[in-house]
């Protein structure tokens, strides 16, 4: 899988940015109002999402595929069923947002996130990234290992 340079960047931004917040701080730019209320801007250029909206989109499953984000994410986005699917239970908004656009765009590749999120419109993406951002972190960094 050849990787874009934004996709690097995006990826290179989002370590970076969990290796500097200790597990029990609040990234700088969140606040527990964003947690609960939907985010209010985005880097991605989209509207404000609406949780309980971007839930209904997270559970439902997607009529072309058969599956729900849930279904593989796990309940809240924080129990995959494989390793190598991430966790996205309070994942930063931006970044579960830029990530469905880059699949529906086709500038990130895997076949089942392509197919889930081709469809998807900006106000949906928006509302999808509210709701898992929202829910409880499993999310953790590397802070204060040896």
């Amino acid at each position: 899988m050849t990787k874009t340079p934004l996709a690097i960047a995006l990826l290179a931004a989002s370590l970076a940015l969990a290796a500097c917040t200790p597990a029990d701080e609040t990234p700088a730019g969140h606040s527990s109002t964003d947690r609960t209320e939907g985010h209010s801007s985005s880097s991605a250029g989209l509207p404000p999402g609406n949780v309980e909206a971007g839930e209904k989109i997270a559970t439902t499953k997607n009529f072309e595929t058969g599956q729900a984000c849930v279904d593989c994410h796990g309940p809240s986005g924080n129990a995959p069923i494989d390793p190598t699917y991430p966790k996205l239970g309070g994942q930063y908004h931006d970044y579960i947002a830029h990530s469905l656009q880059m699949y529906r765009d086709g500038d990130r590749q895997n076949p089942l996130m392509a197919s889930q999120a081709r469809k998807l419109t900006d106000q949906q993406i928006a509302n999808v990234a509210a709701y898992f951002h929202s829910q409880p972190t499993k999310l953790r960094d590397l802070h204060g290992l040896d």
